[in-house]
């Protein structure tokens, strides 16, 4: 998320039957630093993403979602002094919530309009607990409860999704519609459903996230390089992804804190 100043997180593994759901390698913990700007942009994610406030904050609900989304989502007012932040996988998600991925895609919602008394059950449990340790133990706990009722994944759609990943978005959808035997259109249909992206907007989105994550370990790049590594055509091709998935430019980018 860009435009916020935060301490330094803290971070814990999920459980090991979560792995595979948890987007990033697990769940954060944030606390935002006194001069938090009151606007941020979130910018375009292959995750969805669950929000609880462990303080709450005068705007968006105590506890929230955004769905996948493969537009920048500017968001007004600044975070909650503390939350804790669950990146889901897509199909993760899928499992968890029990909705079409493509309600969600782009929206960011209240987790009790779609779990009902559950979503505020686990807001309170993670704000009552003292400590960090404590919360996250909490989202493991509900998460694992979750899974044992969830909804199967298609499981030509789950490899699609671990091509994809895998590729860094650069597999030709056609060739993972000839390994899948399905026609284009059918995997668009179930692509939204279970991931809320089609599935070339995915993969551009994987692409694009995967140049943040090059940012983030090193801030001031060679473009041009880091454009043809991670799959664009020229840094022509990534000045456009960065306008549409984050409504900025490289440039502008260097030294923003994306995540």
């Amino acid at each position: 998320m860009t435009g916020m100043r935060h301490l330094a997180p803290v971070r814990w593994p999920p459980s090991p039957r979560l792995r595979s759901m948890v987007a990033g390698g697990g769940y954060v913990g944030w606390a935002m630093r006194p001069d938090r700007t009151a606007r941020f942009v979130v910018p375009a994610h292959a995750s969805v993403q669950l929000v609880i406030k462990v303080e709450d904050s005068a705007v968006r609900p105590p506890e929230f979602l955004h769905g996948t989304a493969d537009r920048p989502t500017p968001l007004e007012g600044g975070c909650a002094p503390r939350y804790l932040q669950v990146d889901l996988t897509p199909l993760g998600a899928y499992r968890v919530l029990g909705v079409p991925m493509h309600h969600l895609a782009g929206q960011l919602v209240d987790l009790g309009e779609v779990l009902g008394p559950a979503g505020r059950r686990l807001g309170d449990a993670v704000r009552d607990a003292a400590t960090w340790r404590g919360r996250f133990g909490a989202v493991d706990r509900f998460l694992l409860g979750r899974v044992e009722s969830a909804p199967a994944i298609t499981g030509d759609v789950a490899f699609a999704w671990r091509e994809l990943e895998r590729s860094g978005g650069a597999v030709p959808i056609q060739v993972i519609c000839r390994q899948v035997g399905w026609s284009h259109k059918h995997l668009i249909t179930r692509f939204r459903e279970q991931i809320g992206l089609t599935p070339k907007r995915a993969a551009r989105v994987i692409r694009f996230e995967r140049v943040l994550r090059r940012l983030d370990e090193a801030p001031r790049p060679d473009w041009a390089r880091l454009a043809a590594e991670c799959g664009y055509a020229d840094q022509a091709h990534l000045i456009r992804d960065f306008a549409e998935f984050a409504g900025t430019t490289p440039a502008a980018a260097t030294g923003r804190a994306w995540r």
